[in-house]
This record gives structure tokens, sequence and C-alpha cells, in this order.
């Protein structure tokens, strides 16, 4: 019996590939919570999912994760403890909403670009770095 149940969870822990699956965001405001909540939790691998994928966004991505790893541990958990709080949704049109937020540790202003592409929803980070986007 102890190795039936030694050879499912070796099972379970292969199959799962160590890679996270992500639910897709259903609209704007959805995909921007969930990459600010990925960013506050250091959770980069989720934040790429919900990340529109390009060279300046994952450029800037690694950049932010080097400065969030650089951080103490009080600030990281800080972080990680905080609420987003959302301060305005603009819709600019049916495909881009920019999202102005901060979050209860920091409470710094910050703003994302979410845009819809082919269906999908996705923050283009390089907005929060250069607005005029």
């Amino acid at each position: 019996m102890k190795y039936l149940l030694l050879f499912t969870i070796i099972l379970f822990i292969s199959c799962s590939g160590g890679t996270h699956q992500f639910a897709k965001a259903e609209n704007a405001l959805d995909a921007g919570r969930e990459f600010i909540d990925a960013i506050l939790k250091g959770n980069f691998e989720k934040a790429n999912f919900y990340m529109l994928n390009d060279e300046a966004n994952k450029k800037l991505l690694l950049g932010y994760q080097t400065k969030y790893n650089l951080q103490s541990r009080e600030e990281k958990l800080g972080l990680n403890q905080s609420e987003i709080i959302i301060l305005q949704v603009e819709d600019v049109s049916d495909k881009e909403t920019i999202i102005n937020y901060s979050n209860s540790f920091d409470k710094i202003k910050h703003k994302i670009k979410v845009i819809n592409k082919n269906g999908d929803w996705f923050v283009d980070f390089k907005y929060t770095f250069d607005g005029n986007l």
C-alpha cells in the first residue's frame, strides 16, 4: 500500500512538469488584477502569462523581477500581503483599457494598459513606464 501511494505521488509530480496552468482572463480588469497580484506576490511566471509577449515587455519584467529580488524580506512580505486598490478603469476602446491602481502596502499610484489581442486580454507592461503608447 505504501508503494502504491508513493508511486501515485511521484506520478502526479512528474506529470505536472513544474509549469503552472493559469486561467485565461475573461476581460481587461481580470487580466490586470491577475497581473498586478502576481507582481505583488513575486510570481513572475504568472505575471508573464498575463503579459503581452514581446521583447520590450519581457525585458521590463525581467528588470522588475531583479528589482523585486533585491528588496528586503519585510518589503516582499508587505507587498505579498497587500491588497490591490483600483483607482480608475478607463476603457479607451473595446480593445484597450487603462487601469490606475495602488496597493495597500506602499500606496504608490501605478497604471497598466490591458489590450485585447486575438480575443485574449494581456497587460502591455511597457505602458507602465511610457504612458504615451
